[in-house]
């Protein structure tokens, strides 16, 4: 990805791999705290003034809200301090000035959804590097039963976690964390906190009397959390059928720090020769727009140099961006890794290619789909996707040129700064990418991922093939959509960035 030099506030700041320091001094007298406060908030302004892509939509954003004070770094003018000084924290301020954040307005009536802000951003880096507490039960939780009662179901276990470890496995249901039963207003309490262990009963879906029923089984587990790294390369795998060698890649994340093993993978594709490929995304939310450039790279090869993606940023810095050649994105045959290694990618040059989506399906992936459909087949098997189509970059209060940091505080925003769209102008999915076969997942027969008799790869592989072994259901006899997701507060959920 190309880099956009701007003077001052105007740069760019690419994601550290390096952890930093957390010992950040404290403000020790509360005059120095309130100034530190209105500092950030400062900061947050100024921010989202410069690369917010709805700034012109806000009017407390616009370039003249505060005129003569927007150069201004001691506080003199009284209508502009006045004004971050009615929000009591920087969050506040942050979500209020953006345009119909969906904190305040509600999925339904807002225009952001996706911004946020941070008070941590080594926690926000390492999020992206695919770093997270976990047990390594990856989940969704979904209505059940009486009123407000939840139910939780497994999705995928990672490879050498601690649920591993304790047998946990995908189809598992669960109904209470540590004795206490599941509910709309506990489950945030009960799951996403600092507790270092969860303690849950295993259900299963059994047949009983002809109908699948959930029973409790005699499996009771306690799970550590801890900090592990998500290789996102969760399948891969190549299935022959008949004159088919159909490649399989479950693929759960555009985490940078993996493109060497995703390009490693392609390149066993290639060796085996694979005639068809199925690209399983359906639990991925995205991440890092030059993985998602790279993946396409992979499974095309025919189309260096060509553009794959178009950047739209707000009106003042899309004229700086367009000079600065910075707006296009393009095909490619070379890959540059985090720690500065320059690889041949591995291409498949498909014209044709087989996506699995569910309502997870998020953000860099529907680049990757979007940008594809441009110039080759795209097979869409699933259920209709998020609608993330914008990127971010990370804010930092940058106090120099040299994209050093203030060492007083660690805010840090993840502010929508640009759409983006394939290379025939198309990119307006903000309802989600509809898929050519519509399946959703059923908890009645959620199979074993990478199994080509898991549902969704079976029709995938009906369709390649043109072999009907059995029907497969279009609606779902138990249906496998929740209300969240357990990746939902970690900061990569929903993520497409620079």
């Amino acid at each position: 990805m190309k880099r956009i030099l701007l003077p001052t506030l105007l740069i760019f700041s690419f994601l550290s791999c390096k952890k930093d320091n957390n010992d950040t001094p404290k403000p020790d007298n509360v005059k120095d705290r309130e100034l530190l406060n209105l500092q950030i908030k400062d900061f947050v302004w100024k921010g989202l003034n410069t690369f917010y892509l709805w700034q012109s939509d806000v009017p407390n954003l616009a370039d003249t809200r505060f005129a003569s004070s927007l150069q201004q770094t001691n506080f003199t003018s009284v209508a502009y301090t006045n004004f971050l000084s009615n929000y009591k924290t920087p969050e506040e301020l942050f979500y209020n000035l953006l345009n119909k954040s969906q904190r305040i307005h509600g999925r339904e009536g807002a225009i952001d959804r996706f911004s946020y802000i941070t008070d941590d951003y080594t926690k926000l880096e390492r999020s992206f590097q695919g770093v997270l507490l976990s047990t390594g039960m990856v989940f969704e939780l979904t209505p059940y039963g009486r009123e407000g009662g939840v139910l939780g179901f497994v999705q995928y276990v990672l490879p050498g976690s601690e649920a591993e470890q304790k047998g946990v496995q995908r189809g598992d249901l669960f109904l209470a964390v540590d004795g206490t039963p599941l509910t709309v207003s506990n489950y945030r309490t009960l799951l996403f906190n600092d507790k270092t262990s969860m303690a849950i009963d295993i259900y299963r879906l059994e047949n009983v009397n002809g109908q699948k029923t959930i029973q409790k089984t005699d499996k009771s587990v306690v799970m550590a959390k801890k900090e592990i790294t998500e290789n996102p390369i969760l399948v891969k795998k190549v299935i022959e059928k008949g004159n088919h060698k159909i490649g399989y890649l479950m693929y759960n994340g555009f985490v940078a720090n993996f493109d060497k093993q995703l390009n490693e993978a392609f390149g066993e594709f290639k060796s085996q020769g694979v005639t068809d490929f199925v690209l399983d995304l359906r639990y991925n939310g995205g991440g890092r727009i030059s993985s998602a450039i790279y993946l396409a790279s992979m499974i095309t090869g025919q189309f260096k140099g060509q553009i794959f993606a178009k950047e739209r940023w707000n009106r003042k810095l899309q004229p700086i961006a367009e000079k600065r050649g910075g707006v296009d994105n393009f095909f490619t045959d070379e890959m540059v890794t985090e720690s500065k290694e320059k690889l041949t990618i591995n291409s498949l040059n498909l014209s044709k290619i087989y996506i699995l989506t569910s309502q997870r399906t998020a953000s860099a992936s529907e680049l990757v789909i979007n940008g594809l459909k441009a110039y080759i087949d795209v097979v869409q098997i699933g259920d209709v996707t998020v609608g993330k189509n914008q990127g971010s970059i990370t804010v930092y209060d940058w106090i120099d040129d040299n994209s050093n940091r203030n060492p007083k505080h660690k805010w840090a925003m993840q502010p929508l700064v640009l759409k983006i769209e394939n290379a025939k102008g198309e990119g307006d999915y903000t309802s989600g990418l509809r898929p050519t076969f519509q399946m959703e997942e059923d908890l009645a027969n959620y199979g074993v991922l990478g199994d080509e008799k898991e549902p969704l790869l079976a029709k995938a592989i009906q369709t390649i093939t043109g072999i009907t072994d059995k029907r497969l259901p279009s609606e779902p006899e138990i249906s496998a959509k929740g209300f969240i997701h357990s990746k939902s507060f970690n900061f990569a959920a929903n993520e497409m960035y620079k």
